[in-house]
């Protein structure tokens, strides 16, 4: 077994967006059955210290109706209880966003 002991396994396809400070990764992967699940994925600069904090969720592939259910009903909730502006971040837009994405090359 071995090296398929870690949790990261075979990466099939990646998706990367980058939103303002934060940059969040969309990735899916392959288990030792050839199972897909997704890991999303949040990285934000740690301003003190210029650090790279990460924090993971893994997803498998019998919760994506609940889960994407879930999501839409928070992201509803808001929408009918506040004004929701969403942003379109452009890469390059500023200097210190550009700065912060470049430490990334998985």
């Amino acid at each position: 077994m071995g090296d398929f002991d870690n949790r990261e396994r075979e990466e099939v396809y990646s998706k990367k967006i980058r939103a303002g400070k934060r940059t969040y990764f969309f990735d899916v992967k392959a288990t030792r059955s050839n199972d897909y699940y997704v890991t999303i994925t949040e990285s934000k600069k740690r301003l003190e210290d210029g650090v790279f904090v990460k924090h993971k969720i893994f997803l498998y592939k019998e919760d994506f109706e609940k889960f994407a259910e879930g999501f839409k009903d928070a992201v509803d909730y808001i929408k009918d209880h506040q004004e929701v502006v969403e942003k379109r971040y452009e890469f390059g837009e500023n200097v210190e966003t550009a700065k912060a994405d470049e430490d990334f090359s998985f």
